[in-house]
């Protein structure tokens, strides 16, 4: 199946209520957990300016988006003075289909995120997850990234990980 997947950059051609519903699909088991990542509430507006402000990626399969992520560079953001550094990207708002999840969509498309971050001239790619998502955050550990600090978003319900890994 993996062969067929398409990694291709979101465009305004693209379904946001779909893309906000898929996000909400795929963060709920997260959401059941008593995390409140944005991406289990928020709105298509919000799905739309998160696209916005970085660069969006969806992946598809025989031409359905099952999954997306967004790249940021230089996202500066309070609380995160990692994020401030110039050289560090940042990627967010990765979801896969739930039917599709651990069949390496998402590994892929972080490997996509991380060439086209290098591309663009930054030396690590960074995320953050919930302190208490702790399968993630072995996940993430598996891939190569590392901890780099704490801190507390305003928009969420729990202490955000902050990760990165050094891009070659």
């Amino acid at each position: 199946m993996l062969s067929e997947l398409l990694i291709r950059r979101w465009n305004e051609f693209d379904d946001v209520a779909a893309l906000t519903e898929l996000l909400h699909r795929a963060y709920k088991p997260l959401a059941d957990m008593g995390l409140r990542f944005l991406a289990t509430h928020q709105n298509e507006a919000t799905t739309l300016d998160r696209l916005s402000t970085g660069v969006g990626y969806v992946g598809e399969i025989e031409g359905k988006v099952i999954a997306t992520i967004t790249l940021y560079h230089h996202k500066s953001k309070h609380n995160a003075h990692w994020y401030d550094k110039p050289d560090v990207a940042v990627m967010g708002q990765l979801a896969v289909e739930p039917e599709l999840q651990r069949q390496g969509i998402a590994t892929k498309l972080i490997c996509h995120v991380e060439e086209e971050a290098h591309k663009l001239g930054a030396n690590e790619l960074a995320l953050d997850t919930a302190e208490g998502a702790h399968h993630l955050i072995t996940y993430y550990e598996k891939l190569g990234y590392r901890f780099i600090e704490y801190t507390k978003w305003d928009v969420v319900n729990y202490r955000s990980v902050i990760m990165s890994k050094t891009l070659v």
